[in-house]
């Protein structure tokens, strides 16, 4: 089972996550547990807070060292991070590190930060989920707790599709289609219609690292291509410099 720990002050915003899709799949099968710990049952302060004014002036507060110390003295856990701006910017391969690690604790900050002597000795890595600022942590810890179940086995029926997923493999996925076959004059394309596994194989791969070039191209440099893979995006390229020119 993997456990994931998040502390919070706000414990309840993890209550409805939890009831469904792939979260509440792996609760009911036990392939994951979810254990929120308020930060405010752990304060000494008479009022409950765990957050004071920044020393050296300045707009905010920041959570103190205190409960974050003593809250996490309730638990055993592997590794402790912190959702924040400075991080390591999140990425698949990340995540995949991350759900090989049983008892994990995520930390979310709120205000201006959490008091800097806490990264420095109670946290392990700090994560960012992107070049944006929230208001706290929550909505992080509960990206990367998505993204780690979906990848444990036993949660997802079919463990293809994640293997297939973009970035799972340093490229995009490729495109798909359902019914109908046609609609508004647009069609699917027919070789996905024509039952030929290994050529619906090969269209799929291809279109793949087509997607990636027009959406990502800087994927590819990080990627390192089989002589069939560049030949397939070599001519992804070339059909859509034809198009263009029609």
């Amino acid at each position: 089972m993997n456990q994931f720990n998040i502390l919070t002050i706000y414990p309840d915003f993890f209550e409805s996550f939890s009831k469904y899709g792939l979260i509440k799949k792996a609760l009911d099968k036990k392939i994951i547990d979810i254990n929120t710990i308020d930060l405010r049952l752990h304060t000494k302060d008479r009022h409950n807070r765990v957050d004071f004014k920044t020393y050296g002036g300045g707009p905010g507060m920041v959570i103190q060292y205190q409960p974050v110390r003593d809250a996490l003295k309730t638990i055993n856990s592997e590794k402790c991070y912190f959702l924040s701006p400075q991080g390591e910017r999140l990425s698949q391969k990340k995540l995949i590190n991350i759900s090989e690690e049983k008892n994990i604790t995520f930390l979310c900050g709120r205000y201006e930060g959490v008091d800097q002597r806490v990264i420095d000795n109670l946290v392990d890595e700090e994560i960012s989920i992107g070049d944006y600022v929230l208001s706290g942590g929550e909505l992080p810890a509960a990206i990367i707790v998505e993204c780690v179940t979906r990848l444990l086995q036993g949660v997802a029926e079919d463990i293809d599709s994640i293997h297939n997923d973009s970035f799972y493999n340093g490229i995009l996925d490729h495109p798909h289609y359902t019914k109908p076959e046609v609609i508004d004059d647009m069609t699917v394309p027919d070789i996905l219609l024509s039952g030929n596994h290994k050529a619906i194989s090969i269209w799929r791969r291809k279109n793949a690292l087509g997607a990636t070039f027009i959406k990502r191209p800087e994927l590819l440099k990080n990627v390192k291509l089989s002589k069939e893979d560049d030949k397939l995006l070599q001519e992804f390229i070339s059909e859509l410099k034809t198009k263009k020119n029609e």
